[in-house]
């Protein structure tokens, strides 16, 4: 990769750059990072999934941003579209971790409102731990039962998932990084929740058209958030950029 912004020159470690970042805790929850993936006309997707917009160096950055961080948080659309699976981190990134104080594998954590998840996808029959998921008190009953089975499921807010509490309650847990990685609705509740401290968006040099939706879906924010370029690195065309919340 080349780095374009601050102080151009090749980039020969990705993982040594991302761990390098300052990324600080919050006093009351843990720092939230958002990674997405984009078209040059804002497709997030192409035939309802991600994959075929990135490339290589979009790999490097993805598995390099889940290196570092205590906990994924997913929506569970997402989880559904992608056929989500547990992190498998490699032994080099395992011993980085460990390193730094940081459990070998992060843990995965899904939003769902409604709870419906099946109890045996990959994410959670191959999980080395369960995950977390993250639900509010209206959820079925019989959902949260069933899922109780293979995984910690975590009810934050009545009829809403309460997104602050849930970070709050992850960062009780020990979780200083948290890296969602979307969909578009929960970047939306994670946005008008004042949440985001970082933003990483990888532009594919693609036109693609059709009615995929935006990185960010829902209302309007009053007041929108303004964000500060911090990095922006080059590879095969596609630009790697990292921005910071003001």
């Amino acid at each position: 990769m080349q780095r374009l912004w601050p102080d151009p020159g090749p980039v020969d470690d990705v993982d040594a750059l991302v761990a390098a970042e300052v990324r600080p805790a919050r006093p009351d929850r843990p720092w939230l990072l958002v990674n997405m993936v984009a078209s040059l006309d804002g497709a997030i997707a192409v035939d309802g999934r991600s994959g075929s917009l990135g490339g290589p160096a979009d790999k490097a950055m993805f598995a390099a941003l889940r290196g570092i961080a205590d906990v994924i948080l997913v929506g569970a659309g997402t989880v559904r579209a992608e056929g989500y699976g547990p992190p498998r981190p490699s032994e080099a990134v395992r011993a980085a971790r460990r390193a730094r104080g940081q459990a070998e594998v992060p843990r995965l954590a899904v939003v769902s409102r409604s709870l419906d998840l099946d109890p045996t996808a990959p994410c959670f029959a191959e999980a080395n731990a369960p995950p977390c998921v993250v639900t509010c008190g209206a959820a079925p009953a019989d959902r949260r039962s069933d899922l109780a089975a293979v995984a910690t499921v975590v009810a934050v807010g009545d009829v809403e998932v309460d997104l602050a509490a849930a970070l709050a309650r992850l960062a009780a847990d020990g979780a200083g990084v948290v890296l969602c990685e979307g969909g578009p609705s929960l970047n939306g509740d994670l946005a008008a929740a004042g949440l985001i401290d970082e933003w990483d968006l990888t532009v594919s040099p693609l036109l693609v058209g059709g009615t995929s939706a935006r990185a960010v879906h829902g209302p309007a924010l009053p007041d929108p958030s303004r964000f500060a370029l911090d990095r922006l690195l080059e590879a095969d065309g596609l630009l790697l950029g990292r921005w910071i919340a003001l």
